[in-house]
């Protein structure tokens, strides 16, 4: 299961580094701004799916996005709701689709 990182700079310059252990991150965030508790919404919905992927996949619970989403909660008390916070990195990014499936994809449509 590819893991990845996520790097954030919270409203008070503060840059933070949030360990996931699925990419599934990508399918809630992406690098750019967002008002805190809209972030902290999306990445703990991110890792509480990721955790469950890891559950599903081995068995066992991903203490480590358990202890990702419980940072991001504690950091993101630091601000008002409404301030914003930088997703600056997530890596690694998504793979870009071969020519191949490219391909394919436009034919499909």
């Amino acid at each position: 299961m590819p893991e990845m990182t996520l790097q954030v700079r919270w409203p008070d310059g503060i840059l933070r580094q949030y360990y996931s252990p699925s990419l599934v991150l990508h399918d809630h965030l992406a690098p750019g701004t967002y008002r805190v508790d809209d972030f902290t919404t999306r990445a703990c919905a991110g890792l509480r799916e990721a955790g469950e992927r890891v559950k599903a996949t081995f068995g066992f619970a991903c203490t480590s996005a358990a202890a990702s989403s419980e940072a991001i909660v504690n950091d993101s008390r630091r601000h008002p709701a409404s301030a914003e916070v930088v997703v600056v990195t997530m890596y690694p990014p998504l793979p870009e689709p071969s020519r191949e499936t490219a391909r394919q994809a436009q034919e499909a449509s």
